[in-house]
């Protein structure tokens, strides 16, 4: 007669379950000797996967182990019913493809069918979950959208905003286009694919009082152009500044009768198969001041601020790829708003709007998304993912010849792991808790913990 273990599991669960045995487990310990377990609450939402099932194999054998060394261990089940995973599936279900089309339908009927059917694959988990051996309380469990778990959120809430942790800022974070949310960056780096992306080198023109003002150019005839190279050209509309090195060494040279500035050690890259002479070389803290003429002139204004579009220095430019010379928009990324704070009176050029589309006063692109999904063809039928960085490629070369070089190049970039829809790095204005007030008590507390694995 061959081993049938589905009929033994079967038997063995029967029998804790008619022995109340998990119940046992716990009622027989001393209330006073407790051994508390928090048990991280799956999404409602979703089906039981490889994952769970790891996971649910280490939360069971640790409470088993301390149960048996005369603890009390109770083990609430718990429901994660709110964020994102919901609110896609009820947008999916009900054929809406953003925020806006939702506050048209209704937040409220909304909400109330999100309500309906985030607990549908409940009895899934209840069957699995004992399947595995697991002693855990599914009828005692608590959901993330029960009225006294928030009221505990937001008591929690209040005593940080009390004690003056909670603050209002801006700071660049991913953002999902489509979600208009940000991201954690623990969820940032679970969506990062190989993708094949438009670079290109823009030219920024020197001004001619720039010129006059530098012993090195008064010898130049014709313009002399800034070379920058980024692989966001969707970015270009907002630049506000540009960056050397002012401790690198730069190129100034000829071609095709006109004349070109970037880092020494890269100009053999950038004028690859291309003819040109070396006039002189310049350092960079002479190109630190210098004022240039901005490729797109929707914020042409700002000219008035001699603080914007002219040269500054940092230490992050290098020469590891590119000009030597980066184009900062500081709505943009991380180092460019970390530069825009240092230099404090620089103008701040926000184009694009919190759901990735150009703003009214980019007129020429006006209402684009800056990133479609390149995923979901089906999408955006027709276009390339790639479709505003190549209106703004024809745009500098239509416009005023501000097109150098344009190529394709492979990286790896973040993507919803929800929707699959591109990320942005985003500076926008959110609402944050000061942990660096308490930066030394957590690190203390920390050293208090036993992590296993220790490197965690």
């Amino acid at each position: 007669m061959s081993y049938k273990p589905n009929e033994s599991e079967q038997e063995i669960l029967k029998f804790w379950e008619a022995n109340n045995c998990f119940e046992k487990s716990i009622e027989e310990k001393p209330e006073d000797k407790p051994y508390v377990f928090y048990d991280g609450p799956p999404f409602a939402t979703g089906l039981p996967h490889y994952g769970h099932i790891l996971a649910s194999t280490i939360k069971d054998a640790v409470p088993r182990y301390w149960t048996m060394k005369g603890y009390r261990v109770e083990r609430r089940w718990g429901w994660d019913c709110h964020g994102l995973p919901i609110e896609n599936m009820i947008e999916e279900e009900l054929d809406l493809e953003n925020k806006k089309e939702i506050e048209e339908y209704g937040v409220d009927k909304f909400n109330e069918k999100a309500k309906e059917s985030v607990m549908q694959y409940t009895d899934e988990w209840k069957t699995i979950i004992p399947r595995l051996g697991r002693w855990v309380d599914m009828d005692n469990d608590y959901k993330t959208m029960d009225k006294d778990y928030m009221e505990s959120v937001w008591w929690v809430f209040k005593q940080l905003f009390d004690k003056g942790f909670v603050y209002e800022g801006r700071k660049p974070m991913h953002i999902c286009p489509r979600c208009e949310t940000p991201l954690a960056q623990g969820e940032v780096s679970m969506g990062y694919k190989e993708v094949k992306d438009l670079s290109v080198t823009a030219k920024f023109t020197l001004q001619d009082d720039s010129k006059q003002e530098v012993n090195e150019f008064t010898d130049i005839e014709g313009p002399i152009h800034l070379l920058a190279w980024t692989t966001t050209p969707w970015t270009l509309p907002g630049n506000v500044l540009l960056a050397v090195n002012e401790n690198l060494e730069y190129s100034l040279v000829k071609h095709k009768g006109e004349y070109y500035l970037t880092e020494k050690s890269r100009a053999m890259n950038v004028f690859e198969d291309k003819d040109f002479n070396l006039v002189k070389q310049i350092s960079g803290d002479k190109l630190v001041g210098l004022n240039y003429e901005p490729p797109f002139k929707y914020y042409e204004d700002l000219n008035d601020q001699e603080q914007a579009f002219r040269v500054v220095s940092s230490e992050f430019v290098d020469t590891e790829e590119g000009t030597g010379i980066v184009h900062i928009a500081p709505a943009f990324g991380e180092e460019d708003y970390k530069l825009y704070q240092e230099l404090k009176d620089v103008p701040f050029i926000q184009h694009v709007t919190m759901d990735g589309k150009f703003k009214s006063e980019v007129e020429d692109f006006a209402g684009e998304a800056v990133k479609t999904a390149q995923g979901h063809p089906e999408d955006h039928p027709g276009e390339p993912h790639q479709k505003a960085d190549i209106q703004v490629i024809k745009y500098l070369y239509h416009n005023g010849s501000k097109l150098f070089d344009k190529e394709k190049v492979k990286h790896r970039y973040p993507h919803c792991w929800r929707c699959d829809t591109p990320l942005l790095n985003y500076a926008t204005r959110s609402w944050f808790i000061e942990v660096t007030k308490i930066k030394e008590e957590m690190l203390e507390n920390n050293r208090k913990i036993s992590w296993i694995p220790e490197h965690i």
